[in-house]
């Protein structure tokens, strides 16, 4: 079983900056692809970014592309998901996933393992 947890939430002004991460309990974590997906209120949870186990391979929703960069470092079993020129729509809670069905999956249901989310609230 895998155990995530977010971090580095908050609320910041329209375009400003945050850096969320997440932390996995498991021996392995260089082979789970790792997603972020973000739940605006009021509305469905929605695909942000992946990156792959080695790191090498990104995707992003169109809604953040240009702005959001994921990033891991498997050595700290950590995933990284940097967010800059912040708007008010990115308001949302943020979650991180893991797969260990690899690939890059970017929808909820190629997911195996959630964190229990971190609030992001930009303002104005």
């Amino acid at each position: 079983h895998v155990q995530l947890v977010e971090s580095g939430g908050g609320l910041v002004h329209a375009g400003c900056s945050l850096r969320l991460s997440c932390t996995a309990s498991v021996l392995t974590f260089s082979s789970y692809p790792m997603g972020w997906f973000r739940q605006p209120p009021g509305n469905y949870r929605e695909f942000a970014a992946v990156i792959s186990g080695s790191g090498r391979t990104t995707s992003y929703a169109d809604s953040v592309k240009g702005r959001f960069t994921i990033s891991r470092d498997n050595a700290k079993n950590t995933v990284y998901l940097q967010m800059n020129s912040l708007k008010p729509k990115d308001t949302a809670v943020y979650y991180c996933a893991a797969t260990k069905y690899g690939g890059v999956p970017t929808n909820l249901a190629g997911y195996n393992y959630w964190g229990q989310g971190t609030q992001v609230t930009v303002s104005s």
